[in-house]
């Protein structure tokens, strides 16, 4: 009877866990707006020059949804700075669009342009683009 008991016992553990969520730790999707005028891969420009980035992004788990956006500048390779951070809520927690305005500098060099989201997990996934100023 101890035996049966103890059998019942691991089999209760056993569905206990096996049926308890497990986080797929999935990143969230993110990707540039293509066509019309935004830019989405790298680019040779004019010092001064206005550029339009599109950002789309959403979760990829249905509780996972997205916290944060931040855009980022590099300039001729030196440390990024963030320009735009913003914490998400309502709609935007599920699916987050973006669209920036860019002027480039009035010197010549590289400028790369990161831009991330980040999950309730604190995962995150991220795309870039550099423009190279002339």
């Amino acid at each position: 009877m101890k035996n049966k008991i103890t059998f019942i016992a691991l089999a209760m553990l056993l569905a206990f866990f096996s049926s308890c969520e497990k986080d797929e730790g999935k990143l969230p999707n993110i990707s540039f707006k293509n066509g019309g005028n935004y830019v989405s891969d790298n680019k040779d420009v004019s010092m001064g020059d206005t550029v339009l980035i599109g950002i789309n992004a959403s979760k990829s788990e249905d509780k996972d949804v997205l916290k944060t956006f931040d855009a980022s500048v590099s300039f001729d390779g030196a440390a990024s700075s963030s320009f735009k951070s913003e914490s998400l809520s309502g709609s935007d927690e599920d699916n987050m669009s973006r669209d920036l305005t860019i002027i480039t500098r009035n010197q010549a060099g590289t400028e790369l342009y990161t831009f991330t989201v980040i999950n309730r997990d604190g995962l995150k996934n991220q795309v870039s683009l550099t423009l190279t100023v002339k």
